[in-house]
């Protein structure tokens, strides 16, 4: 049988009769049950089809909230049709209930036959009862008057629904740790804390609740009319406004519950040592909980992580008397707890400890530190038991914020690097560690001692935020040369420190004091393009790091055919970066190496972008911890490109030249430069565009 067919529409019955005599007489074919002079009846509705205000047909009661729109898909039999004949079916709905008196009271209404299959709907009456048991079934009629049997026919059943006109209460939100209590702060952002729903309406079946301008959730009580609960834990500080909505089984909703929750900012580390003690120290002081004692391997006073306002750091050499530890645990590694720290590892081939928490039988509750890989490139790493992760290349002598977390609530691990998380894991089993906190090495494995500088540890008994944690391992950037040029005597342009002067050379000169020509102010440099730039007299920015330099830039009106570089920055050989700009192809370039050697591996990015004829603003962007260049003209990123090895440079900051293929100095640029910037770090997106401005 095919349920979703059509019956015929007959026409001639005697053309029908010829057409059931010839079939039968035919030798090997069977005639069509009921085409020698029969309508057959349509296909009986399934109950899974029938739906009331879209609620399925089931064994049990529906509820709805109003008299409800019933729907049932109902189809003709197509067995007895010839070709090219199409079918209709409509619906023949009855209700039925029991009144007060005990008389049985019924509606019923039929629809028009349409061209089957197709969904009847019946709005029902306003005058069916409210919480009364209602019952209902429908058979399919065709356009001949035919009939199906009824779906409460087997195999189906009969529905029935209920009309509940009255909504659930509102229901009562507590909480023992976030209680809304009108004044009072409450411990915090990364603490997890409950909320209990409970509605005094006995046919509750799901509370409906959100967090002001989020998203909403739904959560189910055991059974209906019970209480639900939630776990929640706030990821920042300040009035937080929590509301819920209880719904019956006819899905009603009672009125709003507001509970308004004041969150306290996230508690303070259990243990925080900056690690910043002068030069020949024995202790490192702490910020809070117990002193380091420190081991006589440990060099104090060295140079900490730029950008970061730490003063200092400590330097360990590997060995068994290089490292620091207290006298007792600092955090219950049992359950929630963060434990994060700068370092700068001096190697990459063995594997390095930062931080671990002893267990009362010698080994290492947990390890924060670094492991070779298979492939040779070293990752870091976290460790709680037996269960590891591992992600984030790390390079040797390059300051790195690294953050190690077990989420008690939901026994989830994560590690970060530099404010991302680059691995997660579930299912690690707690371990005890009762025994000394220890910077620098790890029992049990060998020592696994750490060989570099570390800096500002920290330890939390909470959950600390991916926002908190970006917060950690930021480093603004910081101006560290400006040059706002105007016309000088002695060609030396001198920058906003006086430490680093901008030298003319060759044919590089300043147009005339004319502040309407001018890129800013009232002069800016000329170059030639043949033989002019200007320099500086060393390195602005260690190249290996993250830094931002940029300038604005006018091309002559008659400007070359071929690369110009802007800026570069690299030693005699080749550049460390370099920016350049093609008139030919409107192309901008952007240049970096992976190495100071003659064999270094060369990079060039293009992209396009708008030419003002008044004058362009370049910036370039260099990510140190994204491991990404980018290059800004007007604001807009024009040129993106992975660099995961840069180096140190030896020589100056170049404006108007830089190497060519092979290896001179040349591409000069012709057109005039102003507001030139350069900053240790990255700049912010917003930033690049407020460049100009940011001294």
């Amino acid at each position: 049988m095919n349920w979703y067919s059509g019956r015929r529409v007959r026409s001639v019955a005697a053309a029908t009769g010829l057409a059931a005599l010839l079939l039968a007489a035919a030798p090997g074919v069977a005639s069509a049950a009921g085409a020698a002079g029969g309508n057959l009846p349509p296909l009986q509705p399934r109950t899974d089809d029938l739906t009331a205000s879209y609620r399925s047909c089931s064994e049990d009661v529906v509820y709805v909230g109003a008299a409800p729109e019933l729907r049932a898909v109902v189809a003709d039999s197509t067995e007895d049709n010839a070709e090219g004949e199409a079918n209709r079916a409509g619906a023949e709905f009855e209700a039925w209930w029991t009144d007060g008196d005990g008389v049985r009271q019924q509606r019923a209404f039929t629809t028009s036959p349409l061209h089957s299959p197709v969904t009847a709907l019946w709005r029902t009456p306003d005058d069916l009862p409210p919480d009364t048991v209602v019952s209902w079934h429908v058979r399919a009629v065709d356009d001949q008057g035919a009939v199906s049997a009824w779906s409460d026919e087997a195999p189906g059943h009969t529905c029935r629904f209920v009309i509940d006109t009255v909504g659930p209460q509102p229901a009562a939100v507590v909480s023992d740790r976030y209680p809304d209590d009108d004044s009072t702060w409450h411990d915090g952002v990364g603490v997890h804390g409950s909320f209990t729903f409970d509605s005094p309406s006995e046919d509750v079946v799901e509370y409906v609740y959100s967090f002001r301008s989020g998203l909403e959730n739904r959560v189910r009580p055991a059974e209906p009319g019970g209480p639900a609960t939630i776990r929640w834990m706030p990821e920042r500080s300040g009035v937080h406004t929590l509301q819920v909505r209880a719904l019956d089984r006819a899905g009603r909703s009672s009125a709003v519950t507001t509970h308004t929750v004041r969150v306290a900012e996230g508690r303070s580390p259990v243990a925080h040592w900056k690690l910043d003690d002068p030069a020949g120290s024995t202790t490192a002081g702490a910020e809070a909980g117990p002193v380091l004692r420190a081991g006589q391997g440990v060099v104090f006073g060295v140079p900490g992580p730029s950008r970061t306002g730490l003063t200092s750091a400590v330097a360990l050499d590997g060995r068994g008397d290089s490292h620091l530890a207290t006298d007792a645990p600092v955090t219950d590694t049992d359950g929630t707890f963060a434990v994060s720290a700068w370092v700068r590892p001096a190697a990459t081939g063995t594997p390095m400890t930062v931080a671990s928490q002893d267990t009362a039988d010698g080994g290492s509750a947990f390890t924060l530190g670094a492991l070779p890989a298979d492939d040779g490139t070293a990752v870091w790493s976290f460790r709680l038991g037996t269960t590891t992760l591992t992600g984030g290349s790390l390079t040797a002598g390059k300051w790195t914020r690294l953050t190690g977390m077990r989420d008690g609530e939901d026994n989830t691990l994560r590690l970060y690097v530099d404010g991302t998380a680059v691995a997660t894991g579930t299912g690690a089993a707690p371990v005890g560690a009762p025994g000394a906190f220890q910077v620098g090495r790890a029992r049990g494995e060998g020592g696994a001692r750490w060989r570099g500088e570390v800096a500002d540890v920290r330890v939390w008994d909470r959950v600390v935020t991916g926002e908190e944690i970006d917060r950690l391992a930021s480093r603004p950037a910081e101006l560290a040369a400006s040059w706002d040029i105007e016309r000088t005597d002695d060609g030396v342009v001198p920058d906003r420190t006086g430490t680093l002067p901008l030298t003319l050379h060759g044919g590089a000169s300043f147009t005339p004091d004319d502040p309407f020509d001018a890129l800013d102010g009232s002069s800016h440099l000329l170059l030639n393009g043949t033989d002019g730039y200007a320099a500086t007299g060393g390195p602005v920015v260690d190249t290996s790091e993250s830094y931002s330099v940029g300038l604005r830039v006018r091309f002559a009106d008659d400007t070359t055919d071929r690369p110009m570089t802007l800026l570069s920055q690299g030693n005699a050989d080749h550049d460390a970066f370099a920016v350049r700009h093609n008139p030919a192809t409107s192309e901008w370039q952007l240049v970096v190496t992976d190495g100071s050697g003659p064999d270094a591996g060369t990079t060039v990015t293009s992209g396009y972008a708008y030419h003002n004829s008044w004058g362009d603003e370049v910036v370039l962007v260099f990510d140190d911890a994204a491991g990404r260049v980018t290059l800004y003209v007007q604001g807009n990123a024009v040129v993106t490109a992975e660099h995961t090895a840069p180096w140190s440079s030896t020589g100056p900051l170049q404006i108007g030249r830089g190497h060519t293929s092979g290896g001179e100095w040349g591409d000069h640029l012709k057109g005039g430069v102003d507001t030139v910037r350069v900053f240790r770090g990255a700049l912010t997106e917003q930033q690049v565009v407020m460049y100009a401005y940011l001294f």
